[in-house]
């Protein structure tokens, strides 16, 4: 419903996309609104005004307008956290995309100059770009993988969506990029053992196991998130799987995001000692 002067508290109509409560003018118009009603909304309270042209509600996202107040939109790698997809430790300030008449030093910038800023929030596209330059190319590999699964896009499709705002050293990312991952740790193993030029088989389906996430040779490697370990179900399942891979004749390695994350020398240490005298080389 649209904001109503006898109502300070009424809502505003629930607008396509990520809704944090934060609004353009533009974008309460097309709603349904009128300036007048944004005027009378203001006035009683159902509606802040932020700053120029932008308005937030009572139960708006505090990002949001944080990202407002300062001139941009919430961006890079925080838009792509609070829409839900995998994030590497170690990014946990707030990144904002300044609009273009508004640059400064600390905003994110994809390439290809500056662009308009309509939304409190960037898309997760716009957001991607923003992130090639502020986080490592492993980590910014691992996020846009988590896209590419969640959104089940191709690789194409997203280097045509991305178009000019990456620049051709980060658009040769996307060519290490597979959308098959499940998990930003099985992106990152990966991409580090692909690195050091073993062959790594992606979500192979192996007969009496199932899928399972990489194998090398006849060594299957899970990669277990936290979520993964709080189910007594995937628990339980999880050692019968492995038990009939070894009586079929496979070597599972189990990893945990701690494992992979902070303790990556050690697990590559193991990895190397099973694989340096051919242990996993199917026979």
């Amino acid at each position: 419903m649209r904001f109503a002067a006898a109502d300070p508290v009424a809502a505003p109509v629930r607008l396509i996309g990520m809704d944090t409560g934060v609004y353009t003018r533009k974008q309460l118009l097309q709603a349904g609104d009128s300036d007048r009603t944004i005027r009378l909304a203001v006035a009683n309270g159902g509606l802040r005004r932020l700053r120029h042209g932008w308005y937030a509600t009572g139960a708006a996202s505090s990002q949001a307008i944080e990202a407002v107040l300062r001139g941009g939109a919430m961006s890079c790698v925080s838009a792509l956290r609070q829409q839900g997809f995998w994030i590497a430790p170690g990014y946990e300030s707030f990144h904002v995309r300044g609009s273009k008449h508004l640059q400064r030093a600390e905003f994110c910038r994809p390439a290809g100059g500056p662009l308009p800023v309509t939304a409190a929030v960037d898309s997760p596209e716009l957001a991607l770009a923003c992130a090639a330059y502020c986080m490592s190319d492993e980590d910014w590999i691992a996020v846009a993988d988590s896209y590419l699964n969640r959104t089940g896009r191709s690789v194409r499709q997203l280097r045509e969506m991305l178009g000019e705002t990456l620049s051709p050293p980060k658009r040769r990312l996307l060519r290490r990029c597979d959308r098959r991952s499940q998990s930003g740790t099985e992106s990152i193993v990966r991409l580090r053992l692909r690195s050091l030029g073993y062959t790594v088989v992606v979500q192979p389906q192996i007969p009496g196991v199932g899928r399972v996430d990489l194998r090398i040779g006849r060594l299957l490697i899970e990669c277990d998130s936290k979520q993964h370990h709080m189910s007594l179900h995937n628990y339980r399942n999880d050692r019968r799987r492995d038990r009939s891979a070894l009586v079929n004749g496979w070597l599972t390695m189990r990893l945990t995001y701690d494992d992979i994350l902070f303790d990556w020398p050690a697990v590559l240490a193991d990895i190397r000692r099973i694989t340096g005298p051919r242990r996993h080389r199917i026979r």
